[in-house]
């Protein structure tokens, strides 16, 4: 697995500890981003011992993600806070901080999160 896909992994876990806790949906959703990505089993377990603590936003490797990369943590982030059903105001407002910390200018940011959001609203009868 790239280096890149790992931030994009460890930034997840991050949005997923937002409320304080992991919910069993959201490591379902990290859990198959690792098989997408192709993670080694020593990959696996280095992403799931790390997903075992809280996490924040000051925890994501934001120099490891390039700026194509930087977009798909935002979109998958958006997609994650989702994964209950619906997106919170808490978790509103963590996409938004997220976007800042990834340097995403705010037009470009609302784009990608807006869509990302209508393509979770149109997947929640699948969840």
């Amino acid at each position: 697995m790239h280096d890149q896909n790992m931030a994009i992994l460890k930034g997840l876990v991050s949005v997923a500890w937002a409320d304080g806790h992991v919910a069993a949906e959201e490591l379902e959703v990290i859990e198959a981003l690792l098989q997408a990505f192709e993670a080694s089993s020593s990959e696996c377990a280095e992403l799931r011992s790390y997903a075992n603590s809280p996490r924040t936003l000051d925890d994501i490797p934001i120099t490891d993600l390039s700026y194509d990369d930087r977009r798909i943590l935002l979109q998958h982030a958006v997609l994650l806070t989702f994964i209950d059903g619906e997106q919170h105001e808490k978790e509103q407002k963590l996409i938004e901080e997220l976007a800042e910390r990834l340097r995403i200018p705010g037009i470009e940011a609302r784009g990608i999160v807006d869509a990302a959001a209508q393509r979770a609203k149109g997947f929640l009868n699948l969840l």
